[in-house]
Formats: C-alpha cells, sequence, structure tokens
C-alpha cells in the first residue's frame, strides 16, 4: 500500500469536507493526522477511527470511500483518526516500526502514536466511538460492543440485517477468547483483557464513552468485500438510536 498516497487523499477528502486537520506526530517520514468536523447544534459526537494495525487495510480503505461518498454529511460532529499506524501499514504488519502493537499502548503510552493520540482522546468527549479492523483467524464478520449507556440487542438485529447482504457473521461460539452473546457479537466489559494492555476501545471506555463498537473483517475473504462490510457497518451503526 502507498501509505503516503493515502494519506494525502485523506487529507484532500477531508478537507474538501471542510474539516480541520491536527498533526498528531510525525513517524519515520510519516504524518498521523486527526481531523475535526464540528457542528454547534450537532447532538452527539461520533470519533471513528481506521489503521492502527498495519496488516488490516480494509478499515482504512473503506473509511476513505465512506468520506468520499458523503458519510460526513450526516448531522453529527466528528473526529476521524484515519491513519494511526501508517509505519504498519507500509510494511503490511501489524505491529509499528519498533515492533509495538499500537491498539495495546494506551495505557504505557510507549509509543509516540499512542502517547499523542491518547492526548487527542483526552480532550474529547465522544458519545460514540466506532473502530475498524480485520482478523485473519475469523471467516465471518463480528463486532465488539462496549456499553456503558443502555442495552439495546436491536442494536445487533440490525447489524446483522445489513451485513448479511455482505457476508455471514462469525458463527464461532468463542472469538479471540471471548464467549459471544450472539453470533458474531462480542458484549465486552469495561476493562482491559490484560491489566497492562489497554486497547484504544478500554482507553475510550475510561474517558467515558457511553457506546463503543470495534468493527472486525476476515482478513480471508475478498478486500472488496471486507471494506463493503465495514461500510454497510458504519452507516447502519450512525442510525442506530443512543
Amino acid at each position: 500500500m502507498d501509505v503516503h498516497k493515502l494519506i494525502k487523499d485523506y487529507h484532500q477528502a477531508l478537507s474538501g469536507a471542510g474539516a480541520e486537520h491536527q498533526l498528531l506526530a510525525e513517524v519515520e517520514g510519516y504524518s498521523v493526522y486527526a481531523y475535526h468536523l464540528l457542528r454547534p447544534d450537532a447532538e452527539r459526537l461520533v470519533y471513528l477511527s481506521a489503521g492502527i494495525h498495519g496488516d488490516e487495510p480494509a478499515g482504512p480503505l473503506a473509511l476513505l470511500e465512506l468520506i468520499e461518498e458523503g458519510i460526513l454529511d450526516e448531522p453529527v460532529s466528528w473526529v476521524l483518526c484515519p491513519v494511526i499506524n501508517p509505519t504498519g501499514l507500509a510494511a503490511n504488519r501489524r505491529e509499528n516500526f519498533q515492533g509495538l502493537d499500537l491498539n495495546r499502548d494506551y495505557l504505557k503510552k510507549q509509543s509516540v502514536e499512542i502517547a499523542s493520540h491518547a492526548n487527542l482522546l483526552d480532550s474529547l468527549d465522544v458519545d460514540f466511538a466506532i473502530s475498524l479492523h480485520e482478523d485473519w483467524e475469523s471467516s465471518g464478520f463480528y463486532f465488539y460492543e462496549i456499553n456503558q449507556a443502555d442495552d439495546r440487542p436491536q442494536r445487533y438485529d440490525r447489524m446483522v440485517q445489513v451485513i448479511s447482504s455482505v457476508m455471514p457473521m462469525e458463527r464461532e461460539a468463542v472469538i479471540d477468547d471471548h464467549a459471544v452473546r450472539e453470533a458474531g457479537w462480542i458484549y465486552h466489559e469495561n476493562k482491559p483483557d490484560e491489566p497492562e494492555l489497554w486497547p484504544e476501545a478500554i482507553y475510550l471506555a475510561m474517558r467515558g464513552c457511553p457506546l463503543s463498537f470495534t468493527f472486525e473483517t476476515p482478513s480471508s475473504l475478498a478486500i472488496g468485500k471486507r471494506i463493503e462490510a465495514h461500510k454497510v457497518a458504519v452507516r447502519a451503526a450512525l442510525r442506530m438510536p443512543l
């Protein structure tokens, strides 16, 4: 993947949509940006991230297509971090150039990417968060939900409805050592699986985010299907009641 081009394409698309950019870090010649599109009359702030694992390209590609297709016209305020791990994406490996898994670094903050990203999250009052990921071990779509507000199973029903047009839900009863609530739905408690290895979603929850989804597409399927699954999942999530 040409990550310099990807970052440039994001910059052009988001600037064209009226978003303001914030440089979080410079890493090995790559810029890590956050983008803000704030509407004074918006009822909620939606945070959306992708590209924290470098061997999971469908998320960054899907988010760029969503932006180009007008997702930012939704009547919410936005903060987007589309390419958190550019060195990992360039090398097609999970970790950054230092060999660090950035999505386990939100407590220790050993990497400049996550130290700066956590500072950004500390400044936000996020109402709803979505993170785009992939899984090399799954054969279907699944998602994590961290819910500190209200339990609405109809959100899961809606997700199954839209995803089924693209790919099956993951059928395993245990996914990544987590028992599922329903097929492809991990209802995760508000604490990390390992005490010192905090992922982004846990950090957001600790910062008070009431609801987050982490979407996972199976790397074994064609890239086009993975991109499309992310896109329909994001669109459906934005239309769910909070």
